[in-house]
């Protein structure tokens, strides 16, 4: 016997289905084989616990913080923590005066050093460079010349120009651009300029020798006064560097991101460089200093970004830059520009900040929590089961069947955004799943009555699955899509654990519309061909005579079959729903005997 096009429809959306579980299994199993994913999704700080870092904000003139620059602080530290990909962090204020920064889980190096770099983000010139530490290692050599300074990196225009570099060895021994008697300038009256070598000391470069780049030592740098030099370290304590007072600080970056370096004819170089957006004031003095620095003798080509103390990059300068626009490139990989990107971007903070404690915390709610959670969650599941057995007999379980099906897609997808996005599972999210079971719930429920009503207007079963689907679908996208869009919208404003509760709920509301297109209604579809569905049995939930009268046309009804073994209450409850569903009109024609007379559904004749 040859398939209708609805059976074959049903069967197709019930294959992509299956395809699409399948893939999502096989990504994660991937992932897992490789040591990168888990079949669990990651917990959020309140149910796992985490790491926490309390920071001291404090502006370099010793100044009381405002609260309007530490709510600053706040929004730029949850940037940060955002960018590196960690989810469900709670950055809050402690007190009037601190910041507390909690991550959940194990915290790894890149983002503890992105947390902790957080003071205010300078331009200096660069006017003395020198070797760090004594006998670097291979490692933090490698590190230094990719992500930092010394190797070639560079600041060049749009066009990607880069000329005359000079090696990190050749600058590190070089002397400054100066006469002997320049070093011996005495600071008082200070030099009229940030990059005046008069600067240089007998007495800074002293200094400069006996400077070692340990922690120890480099201690408090964040507060060292913008309008003197600055003898400092890279962050891996490769290079030491004499830096002039700021000459333009962080603020004036509107915005940093990595991406794939071009040729001035917009070929690819196949290089990750740092592409940086000044403001009108940056670009302004941005141009000045390209202007200025370019030819200069090295290491006076140079100048440094400098945040929390440390030098995160000094390039050369290898052109005159006046669009605001340019671009730092070198021996980087992906990982490394992106983290440059970010502290560019997110380092213009108000104030500095030193890091007066780290430890490790419990869960603030724990495992028991989560267990209460769960259970509300079953609880709630278990009385939509009850309702939908009881409002729908054996049809109900198609209702079971689906949120199941829901259930194994929305873990499926929390536990691929875990490893590829870095999303945790908080209460909160926990919360938003529990509360999207009752409007995944809701779309099985309109899809039904879509279909009782149809059978109630004359139509066979398989005609009243088409035709409620119609009705139903769309009454189901414009739910589903209210629903998405207060969830995106809560979202998008909303921080912290609310965001949890936001994210779930939207996701479900999508995957809502999948299962019901993809698998109830396809369900539906191949049921309505069997015999127990189709012959409307009393347990289907789908039986004429308990549904009421059935529509044939404008005035007609068929009035509801009537048992020969009596009138009990289910014949006239269904003789009652008879009427109630009549219109004025129709009442008057059955009472002209325009309507059809009731039969007896044993002898067929007239009662």
């Amino acid at each position: 016997m040859a398939q209708s096009p609805a059976v074959r429809r049903a069967r197709r959306s019930l294959t992509a289905l299956l395809v699409i579980v399948i893939a999502l299994v096989g990504i994660i199993a991937l992932g897992v084989w490789r040591g990168e994913a888990t079949w669990t999704p990651k917990l959020a700080l309140d149910l796992q616990g985490g790491t926490q870092i309390l920071l001291a904000p404090t502006q370099i003139d010793g100044q009381s913080v405002s609260g309007e620059q530490l709510d600053q602080a706040v929004a730029i530290i949850r940037q940060r923590v955002d960018a590196s990909g960690v989810a469900e962090a709670e950055i809050t204020t402690q007190g009037s005066q601190n910041i507390s920064v909690s991550i959940p889980g194990k915290a790894d190096e890149a983002t503890l050093q992105r947390i902790e770099a957080s003071a205010k983000l300078d331009f200096r010139p660069v006017l003395y460079l020198g070797q760090g530490t004594s006998a670097p290692t291979a490692e933090d050599q490698a590190a230094a010349d990719t992500e930092i300074s010394g190797d070639g990196t560079s600041v060049t225009d749009e066009s990607g120009a880069v000329t005359g570099e000079v090696a990190p060895g050749d600058a590190a021994t070089q002397e400054p651009a100066t006469d002997a008697d320049a070093a011996n300038v005495d600071p008082d009256p200070l030099p009229d300029t940030a990059y005046d070598t008069a600067w240089l000391t007998e007495g800074l470069l002293a200094e400069f020798n006996d400077f070692s780049c340990t922690s120890e030592q480099a201690l408090g740098l964040s507060e060292a006064a913008t309008d003197r030099p600055l003898i400092t370290c890279d962050q891996y304590g490769v290079y030491k560097y004499i830096l002039g007072p700021v000459e333009m600080s962080g603020e004036t970056i509107s915005d940093a991101s990595a991406m794939i370096g071009t040729t001035s004819t917009g070929a690819t170089t196949g290089q990750w460089v740092v592409q940086m957006t000044l403001n009108d004031k940056g670009t302004k003095t941005f141009g000045e200093i390209s202007t200025r620095m370019y030819g200069a003798t090295p290491p006076l080509n140079q100048f440094a970004f400098v945040l929390d103390g440390l030098v995160v990059s000094a390039p050369e300068m290898n052109g005159q830059i006046l669009d605001g626009r340019p671009s730092i490139s070198g021996s980087f990989t992906q990982e490394s520009a992106e983290a440059l990107a970010d502290q560019l971007k997110f380092g213009a903070l108000p104030i500095g900040f030193t890091v007066q404690s780290q430890e490790d915390i419990s869960a603030t709610l724990g495992s028991n929590q989560l267990q209460a959670g769960l259970l509300a969650g079953l609880i709630g599941l278990i009385l939509v089961v009850i309702y939908s057995l009881v409002q729908y007999r054996v049809l109900g379980s198609l209702t079971v069947a689906s949120l199941a099906v829901a259930a194994v897609l929305t873990y499926l997808l929390l536990a691929l955004l875990s490893w590829r996005q870095g999303y945790r599972l908080s209460l909160a999210g926990v919360a938003g799943i529990i509360v999207a079971v009752g409007i995944t719930a809701d779309s099985f429920i309109v899809y039904f009555e879509r279909i009782r009503d149809a059978l109630r207007d004359g139509f066979s079963l398989e005609s009243a699955v088409e035709h409620g689907w119609k009705k139903a679908f769309r009454t189901i996208l414009a739910s589903d899509g209210i629903n998405f869009l207060a969830a995106a919208i809560l979202f998008l404003l909303a921080v912290g654990s609310v965001r949890g509760f936001a994210f779930t709920l939207g996701l479900i509301t999508i995957v809502d519309i999948l299962v019901v297109a993809l698998f109830t209604h396809p369900m539906m579809t191949l049921l309505s061909q069997t015999k127990f569905y189709r012959d409307g049995h009393p347990a289907s939930g789908l039986d004429p005579q308990q549904l009421g009268a059935v529509y044939r046309g404008r005035a007609q009804f068929r009035a509801p079959v009537i048992k020969s073994s009596g009138a009990g209450k289910k014949n006239q409850a269904a003789v009652k729903e008879a009427h109630r569903r009549q219109t004025i009109a129709e009442r008057k024609a059955a009472e002209a005997g325009a309507s059809e007379p009731i039969q007896s559904a044993s002898t067929g004749k007239d009662s």
